[in-house]
């Protein structure tokens, strides 16, 4: 069922109701967890700190990109957001702000934040960010999202980039440790998003999307949350055995996919919304931590080495 809620014309809006409107288009929790791994990339880059002129022209200028897919997929998916009780609240779903509004914006913040990557960061990052853009607001929004169940597989590459545009922004290249930090991210993406699809099924079932729980059903999802947890264990490991990163990351590396497996290993055998909701809550905080003990491993363990 959509919205029928009545609201008040557009014109009537107020500037600052306005404001909030726009800003809600951004996804704000999505676009800082975002940002919150491109720093990691930018910190991790150099073995002190990067240059805070470059690094903070970096952090707008993604910021802006990042939001700008997130407004166009707000665009893209108004008639979806309209029939689901999680995003029927969305400005563009309950008819708050035009398409034109809508596309003008996301283009304006686009173009201001590559132009600020392009001219004070470098190109590669720029590019590396527009691609970005692309890969999610059009072949993972427009392409994937509706036609295939693997989409959050498949489209979790473009999710995945923020390290990488963070490491290219301050070593103007991509190394191999930047990769890492994008596998993880690509690895932890379908288990989030699979643990939030489980206990929305019914929203997704109205939205008409081809999602893991409906084309193939609860138990098959759940076994597949708690066998990406494994892989993704495995691949946590890489920082460390490739000598990226040291036991500080290692021991953080693996309580917290104790904790992560234990609640995909529950989810599987022994299924609740409740505990859906807490394994989704969790894998935010688990990648928040991760990262930052990636953080934490890479300014401390020259330290400790210093000491002995």
């Amino acid at each position: 069922m959509t919205n029928t809620v009545a609201h008040p014309p557009l014109a009537s809006t107020s500037l600052p109701s306005r404001a909030r409107q726009f800003y809600a288009l951004t996804k704000p929790r999505v676009v800082q967890l975002i940002v919150f791994c491109a720093v990691i990339g930018m910190l991790l880059a150099v073995p002190g700190l990067p240059d805070w002129r470059v690094a903070g022209a970096a952090f707008v200028g993604i910021w802006l990109v990042a939001a700008a897919a997130a407004a166009f997929n707000c665009l893209v998916e108004q008639h979806i957001d309209a029939r689901m009780a999680r995003t029927s609240w969305r400005p563009t779903a309950r008819g708050q702000l035009s398409n034109a509004q809508t596309l003008t914006f996301s283009a304006l913040l686009c173009a201001a934040g590559g132009a600020l990557l392009y001219t004070v960061v470098n190109p590669l990052t720029m590019w590396l960010t527009l691609a970005t853009f692309v890969g999610y607001a059009i072949i993972y929004t427009v392409v994937l999202k509706p036609m295939t169940p693997q989409n959050i597989v498949i489209g979790g590459a473009s999710g995945a980039m923020p390290p990488v545009l963070g490491w290219a922004a301050i070593r103007g290249e991509v190394g191999y440790e930047a990769l890492i930090m994008c596998l993880i991210i690509f690895l932890w993406t379908p288990p989030h998003f699979w643990a939030l699809a489980l206990y929305r099924a019914e929203d997704y079932r109205k939205s008409g999307l081809p999602m893991l729980p409906i084309t193939h059903g609860a138990e098959f999802t759940r076994l597949h949350v708690f066998l990406y947890t494994l892989v993704l264990f495995a691949g946590t490991l890489l920082p460390y055995v490739t000598g990226m990163n040291g036991w500080i990351y290692l021991v953080a590396a693996i309580a917290l996919n104790a904790v992560f497996i234990a609640h995909a290993w529950k989810l599987w055998r022994n299924y609740s919304d409740t505990l859906a909701r807490k394994t989704f809550r969790y894998s935010i905080l688990y990648l928040s931590l991760l990262f930052a003990a990636l953080l934490l491993d890479h300014y401390l363990m020259p330290l400790l080495e210093g000491s002995v």
